[in-house]
């Protein structure tokens, strides 16, 4: 699996996935993280990606231009292949799940595309983006934890990534149950004792 992240914080994104169990198959080529810096698309000469709301409002907007742009570059399906996905995340989008990580574990590559200030110019959502992804209802500073979550729930599916693949099988959301209680050594603990 391959994974573009589309960002104006490339650095969060690739300290917070390159430890653990995603750094490990990172390092294995189970799955590979490219970060691109939207701010590198900047058409002028302070690298400004951000613009007042047309009409008015609160807060600023990214521009479409540099999304675009940096969509560009790392969107290039080879010949007879099918458009990569991009996810773009978004409260009005899709509630992210189990399923949904299992669905797209099966893809090769995946966009995920981060905003940031109060969004992103409609436009562009609508010229690129393929599935508007939630992962709740709250409001968060930006795009790059809600695509860490995701990335970390769709690696836990792709074949190789966990050591033991029954993990990824009986995972504490499979078939809708909650995984049971579970116990480690010594069987009595401050006078408590495993049922």
């Amino acid at each position: 699996m391959k994974y573009h992240i589309l960002t104006l914080f490339p650095e969060m994104i690739e300290q917070g996935l390159h430890t653990s169990i995603l750094g490990r198959a990172i390092n294995n080529g189970y799955i590979s993280l490219e970060t691109t810096n939207i701010r590198d698309f900047s058409a002028n000469k302070f690298n400004r990606v951000d613009d007042y709301p047309y009409g008015g409002g609160a807060g600023m907007l990214m521009q479409a231009q540099p999304v675009y742009d940096a969509w560009k570059a790392v969107a290039k399906p080879a010949e007879g292949k099918k458009p990569v996905r991009v996810l773009f995340m978004s409260p009005q989008g899709k509630t992210f799940s189990q399923e949904m990580a299992k669905e797209l574990a099966q893809e090769e590559e995946l966009i995920f595309l981060c905003g940031h200030y109060e969004g992103i110019d409609e436009r562009v959502i609508e010229e690129i983006v393929t599935d508007p992804v939630s992962i709740g209802d709250y409001v968060l500073t930006g795009g790059e934890l809600p695509a860490m979550v995701m990335i970390d729930a769709i690696s836990r599916m792709v074949p190789g990534v966990l050591k033991n693949e029954d993990s990824g099988v009986t995972e504490s959301f499979q078939e809708n149950l909650l995984e049971y209680p579970q116990y480690t050594r010594p069987e009595v603990w401050e006078s408590k004792k495993v049922p």
